[in-house]
């Protein structure tokens, strides 16, 4: 598994690994002043950041998908803002536009892309044109306004939404728009005792800015832990079992293997590669291990599948033929 070419990266240290788990366990506390009884979701857009990746987030209205990613902005210390798809939004609406007058002459006028977190609102509400304006941005981190080409800041993190509901007034984001996403994370409803919290402490009645949330990081020190995150160490057998997994959602010799209609894409490895990395990081370890991959490979796999219309007609969901595969795999 190893490559020749491979670049050598120094191992980080326990004592790096230990003071970067312990930050992000007071961001997680403190995301749980307002958002709480979906843990799972705040620690999968924390790998995300980690990742430098981005997240589609999927789940009924009314669940706090956009207060989620405002607390995690506010406690990262970061610029954020929330883009409302609608059918007639323009690329220029989200990228920005080159103006003139005649006392000033022509101007650039940025779009609200440029900011560390953008909530792209209700994604799939916008044709393709609007949507591919948001993933070019997300793959190159840079935006062409005119015929000059500007960096986003960083850290840039993408949270777009939808509501998996709704037929009408929407269109699909094509499979390779998809696949740009680092996680796909369904969204489900809080627990009975979570939601009566919900109930008594809404902040839907409050201002948010009125809340007290405490900016725990920065942008530079994100930046920071990227950088630490490719330097947890991943061994060999470690890095068979992803290719493993990966490599099966690509056969049909299986139960569930017949629903498939095309298997995940070496960008999938890349994402697990990377996120259980994150994993590891947040756990508190130096190294992955197989519980790591594990964790994180759902989220990663998710919209990377694509079944049948079979699978949807006996209610066969990715998650399902995910857990076979999970099953078949044989653990290191």
């Amino acid at each position: 598994m190893k490559s020749k070419n491979s670049e050598v990266v120094e191992r980080a240290s326990n004592s790096e690994i230990k003071e970067a788990s312990l930050k992000i366990d007071e961001v997680k506390a403190e995301i749980g002043k307002i958002f709480f009884g979906q843990e799972r979701v705040v620690e999968s857009l924390i790998r995300a950041l980690l990742c430098d990746g981005h997240v589609l987030l999927e789940g009924v209205p009314g669940i706090a998908k956009t207060l989620v990613i405002k607390t995690l902005a506010a406690v990262s210390g970061c610029s954020s803002k929330r883009i409302q798809f609608t059918v007639d939004l323009l690329p220029t609406d989200i990228l920005g536009l080159t103006t003139y007058t005649p006392e000033k002459g022509f101007e650039v006028s940025k779009g609200p892309i440029f900011a560390n977190f953008i909530i792209a609102d209700e994604i799939n509400r916008s044709p393709p044109k609007t949507q591919s304006a948001l993933i070019e941005a997300m793959q190159e981190k840079q935006v062409t306004i005119g015929k000059e080409t500007y960096p986003l800041p960083k850290p840039f993190f993408v949270m777009a939404n939808q509501n998996p509901l709704e037929n009408e007034g929407v269109y699909t984001l094509p499979e390779a728009q998809v696949d740009r996403f680092l996680f796909k994370i369904v969204f489900g409803y809080p627990s009975y005792v979570d939601e009566a919290r919900i109930m008594e402490d809404n902040v839907t009645f409050k201002r948010f800015e009125d809340v007290s949330i405490k900016p725990l990081l920065s942008p530079k020190e994100i930046l920071e832990m990227q950088k630490l995150v490719h330097r947890v160490y991943m061994d060999d057998k470690v890095k068979k079992y992803i290719v493993d997994i990966v490599t099966k959602t690509r056969t049909r010799d299986f139960d569930y293997g017949r629903y498939i209609e095309l298997g995940a894409s070496p960008r999938a490895s890349i994402s697990i590669y990377i996120a259980a990395k994150a994993e590891a990081l947040i756990q508190g370890r130096n190294f992955v291990i197989p519980k790591d991959v594990k964790a994180v490979a759902s989220d990663v796999l998710r919209h990377r599948l694509i079944l049948s219309y079979r699978a949807g007609a006996e209610g066969i969901t990715s998650d399902k033929v995910i857990d076979e595969v999970f099953k078949l795999v044989e653990v290191p």
